[in-house]
């Protein structure tokens, strides 16, 4: 019999996040969906008033924050609620008229930009000068006008944001199909029992010390994604063609240069990323080339690239245990910093075991009420890794929310991935100084050098395939599932080099990768573990100084550009040096490995 995930309903209350303490019946929920229909009406009330006065324009900011803080709750709700089941219509429906309702007020509020744009500098001047309370909104305002150039008419940008629902489709069918859609096989596990493979589980199986097993989950995986290669193709095609479509009419050069400047970026940090990667390919070639050889294998394949290549040690990790060694870990992060995770381990923040229809991966939704985690925890390393790096992100929105008002709680997405690796560094450190077993160290070396190969160079790569995508269909060429596929297999054997047979059923990884959706994100994974690997390394040398930085930058939210705030917290990431850096440790992970094996 194949062992089979549990209904929604079966799981233990403990291990669920506490959607209660949103909202504690659908129906309250529904109550106030009602009220914040009223928001579409108050938008009327300021439309072409925000530059008549001081008190004009200090009210509307005022009552946006509101508006904002209502629907954190409201949103928030309806979204963990989708996640715990997508094949339980009822929150289907639900998030889909939150999400419905958000194109009505973006598209009610659709004046709001190009007013604040109209409004000449000295009126703003004498605006501050009237009512001091507007130098909280200054930021928000300049941030405004930097986009001057881009902004469009009143009608134009009401069009634009009409059309919001439209052109979620890509990303929503996408989402659906991948978490609720696809049926995968049965295949048998190490003792021969029949396991439904699911996207899961599949994290398991590929890392299994049987090669069966693991070239059983690989290419059971990879049958299924080749069945809808042409619908995929076409959904991420659609996804492309909407960034292209608002890039465009707002007047940038390309899809990158839209959305990085969003977010305060030069192109030459992306770009930067990538060729520093490039110059380093070798430490991924020689990476490549010991596993293959401690693993005594003749020729390596791509499902042989996430097993252990130290045999016999036993790292299962059940959560309860996790959880405790995750605290034990962030000990040089302070007592402070330690207190809100604990709140967050016995308050249910965290939802914990995979289920039935249960959004698959990991992620850490940071609401004002309190963050919610999502996992899909299973007994193992990776899964301790995993839970570490979610709560990172969860204490830096609770820094956020707590420090910074509403309207700059929400940091950029630049530096989202720095406090989550900056913990992953911190409980590597931990682990290695802990163990006394040589064969244990390799272990977790070893460990430490996959976060390397799946988090530098294999979010670099990600992103070097996202840049190629939108730069073809720019020049107007097609993105079919053929084309999609060669590129991404030239992609595999260039980055993994002459040691790695790139089976061809690595050519469809781009098919389930949600990330692609997510508009120049996965650069910053590459770029957030380089800074976090030099933020841990000077929290471990100076102590309680580089902590007092770091809290700071925690607690920045979006009060400055992100260059800034890292810089604040002792990294500069306009320059390649912390990615240098992060490189040389990972080459001291190899030596050592080489000396220990």
């Amino acid at each position: 019999m194949a062992r089979e995930l549990k209904k929604r309903s079966e799981v233990a209350k403990e291990y669920t996040w506490a959607t209660e303490d949103l909202y504690a019946t659908d129906e309250l929920w529904y109550a106030d969906f009602e009220k914040a229909k009223e928001f579409l009406t108050e938008a009327k009330e300021y439309k072409g008033k925000l530059g008549t006065s001081a008190d004009m324009l200090y009210r509307y900011f005022v009552r946006s924050e509101e508006q904002d803080v209502f629907l954190d709750s409201l949103s928030g709700y309806a979204s963990r609620k989708k996640d715990e089941d997508m094949t339980n219509t009822t929150y289907q429906a639900m998030h889909s008229q939150i999400m419905s309702f958000y194109s009505q007020l973006s598209e009610a509020y659709s004046y709001v930009t190009p007013e604040l744009v109209a409004i000449p500098e000295e009126t703003y001047q004498r605006f501050f000068e009237e009512k001091p309370e507007l130098d909280l909104y200054k930021r928000k305002i300049a941030l405004v006008l930097r986009k001057k150039a881009h902004i469009l008419s009143e009608r134009e940008e009401q069009i634009l944001a009409s059309v919001g629902e439209v052109t979620r489709v890509p990303s929503e069918a996408f989402s659906i199909m991948n978490n609720a859609d696809l049926k995968f096989p049965i295949i048998l596990d190490e003792e021969g029992n029949e396991v439904r493979l699911t996207r899961g589980n599949y994290s398991i199986f590929i890392e299994s010390e049987n090669r069966q097993v693991r070239r059983a989950a690989f290419e059971a995986l990879y049958s299924v994604y080749e069945q809808f290669q042409n619908t995929s193709a076409t959904l991420l095609y659609g996804q492309i063609k909407k960034l292209m479509f608002y890039a465009r009419q707002h007047k940038y050069n390309s899809t990158m240069e839209s959305a990085l400047y969003h977010n305060e970026i030069p192109v030459e940090v992306y770009k930067n990323l990538i060729k520093t990667v490039h110059k380093n390919m070798g430490l991924m070639h020689r990476y490549v080339a010991l596993r293959k050889k401690l693993l005594g294998l003749e020729e390596l394949h791509m499902y042989d690239v996430y097993t252990s290549v130290v045999k016999g040690v036993d790292m299962k990790v059940p959560y309860e245990e996790a959880k405790k060694m995750v605290y034990e870990a962030l000990e040089p992060l302070g007592e402070e910093y330690r207190s809100h995770l604990k709140e967050g381990f016995e308050n249910r923040w965290i939802d914990v075991y995979e289920n039935v229809g249960k959004c698959g991966g990991a992620y850490s939704s940071g609401l004002m009420k309190h963050p919610f985690v999502l996992l899909n925890y299973e007994d193992k390393l990776d899964s301790v890794f995993t839970l570490a790096h979610e709560m990172g992100h969860a204490l830096h929105s609770w820094y956020s929310n707590h420090t910074q008002p509403v309207i700059y709680s929400n940091y950029k997405i630049f530096v989202a991935e720095v406090a989550s690796t900056c913990n992953e560094a911190l409980l590597t450190h931990y682990l290695l100084k802990k163990t006394t077993d040589k064969k244990e160290r390799a272990y977790l070396i070893n460990h430490a050098m996959d976060d390397f190969r799946a988090t530098l160079y294999r979010q670099t790569m990600f992103a070097e395939f996202e840049m190629m995508m939108n730069e073809m269909a720019e020049k107007g060429e097609p993105l079919t599932a053929e084309v999609l596929s060669k590129k991404y297999y030239e992609l595999n054997k260039q980055y993994f080099g002459e040691d790695m047979v790139c089976d061809p059923q690595i050519a469809l990884e781009w098919s389930r990768i949600p990330h692609f959706y997510y508009n120049f994100y996965v650069y910053q994974y590459a770029t957030g573990y380089s800074a976090a690997i030099a933020l841990s390394a000077r929290i471990l040398s100076e102590g309680e100084p580089a902590v007092r930085d770091y809290i700071k930058f925690l607690s920045g939210g979006n009060s400055a550009d992100p260059i800034s705030l890292l810089k604040m917290a002792g990294v500069d990431m306009s320059t390649p040096e912390p990615i240098e850096k992060a490189l040389h440790v990972f080459e001291n992970y190899l030596d050592e490995m080489e000396t220990l094996i």
